[in-house]
């Protein structure tokens, strides 16, 4: 076991660490929300970091911040002492792939009045085949028990990375800034989805796609009726009191004879959020293309949540759903809920 003299830094080694830090599955501390937030230096990934700290304000609440990158990369000549950057990384001030965004995101949410100076840290490293930084990690606690993690993981491509991180720590959110692709609005490649709409789609817990996310305008809570849906009213209503967000009841009928239905859902949905204690804002009925209609009334919101209705990722990709057509389509924050 190899021991950093950096300050504050307690290095050891995967056979010395817990079993929570790189075991599949045994991530997730008891009662815990917890928060996977994607980081790229995109200003998007540090609207979404905002809106995780927001989330995470209770003391329940942890908030893992992750780079992911391919292996090897840059670290291939320059003289690089690996043992220091392996046992200092986040300490010394070295300009590895990901760390300065990752420290950028340590800065916000200290500036946020997440952290203070009260915190422990703890950092830690696994080996990887084939690279020789591996993966690495500095964990924050606060005296509450309250954590902050900074990941930096070796993986073969992005969403590979953000999705095996849910196998670690079996995440409740993750959040994750639209893509390149999306705010350029460059035509969509079938055989290549946009790096945020594949974590959407394979991701086993609900996923948020930052696109100018402002918090404080609201949740937009879509339900037809369905117990799916009706799932994702309760859990995104919690979520949305979280963060002092009213919530807003939206439900489209195709036509003037699914009115009805309509109004009854929102209805019902309306009565299941009070039944929690939290205030419904107001209730929405529309009538026309569902996608189209909760696109244009999302948009003054702060984000439009749905439920994930397809039953597979193949299903979901190959035939889509309401949810992932608005998610392709909305020019603000969407989330899926499961």
């Amino acid at each position: 076991m190899s021991e950093s003299s950096g300050k504050g830094f307690d290095v050891i080694n995967a056979e010395k660490a817990p079993r929570d830090l790189f075991t599949p599955g045994s991530g997730a501390r008891p009662n815990r929300f917890r928060i996977l937030v994607g980081i790229d230096g995109s200003d998007e990934s540090y609207r979404g970091l905002r809106y995780a700290a927001k989330l995470g304000g209770g003391v329940d609440a942890d908030i893992v911040l992750c780079y992911v990158r391919p292996i090897d990369q840059g670290l291939r000549s320059g003289g690089l002492q690996v043992r220091v950057a392996r046992e200092n990384m986040l300490e010394w001030g070295l300009e590895l792939p990901g760390i300065k965004y990752l420290r950028q995101g340590l800065k916000l949410l200290q500036e946020l009045g997440v952290m203070d100076d009260s915190w422990q840290e703890e950092s830690f490293h696994q080996g990887v085949e084939g690279d020789p930084l591996g993966d690495n990690k500095t964990v924050y606690s606060s005296p509450t028990g309250k954590q902050v993690t900074l990941k930096l993981k070796v993986a073969p491509d992005i969403a590979t990375g953000i999705l095996e991180q849910w196998e670690i720590g079996e995440y409740d959110l993750i959040i994750i800034g639209a893509s390149e692709r999306w705010r350029k609005r460059r035509v969509k490649s079938f055989w290549d989805p946009a790096l945020a709409e594949k974590i959407a789609v394979h991701a086993p817990c609900s996923v948020l796609v930052a696109r100018e996310l402002e918090v404080g305008h609201g949740h937009l809570i879509c339900t037809d009726g369905s117990d799916k849906a009706e799932d994702a009213v309760r859990i995104d209503a919690e979520l949305a009191s979280r963060c002092n967000c009213p919530v807003t009841l939206l439900s489209v009928a195709h036509d003037d004879d699914g009115e009805p239905d309509a109004v009854a859902a929102v209805a019902r949905a309306s009565t299941m959020v009070e039944s929690q204690g939290i205030e419904v804002h107001e209730t929405l009925v529309r009538i026309g293309e569902p996608v189209k209609e909760i696109c244009e009334t999302g948009v003054d919101y702060s984000l439009i949540v749905l439920s994930d209705t397809a039953r597979t990722g193949l299903k979901r990709f190959f035939m889509g759903s309401v949810a992932f057509k608005v998610l392709e389509e909305a020019r603000n924050s969407v989330m899926i809920v499961r």
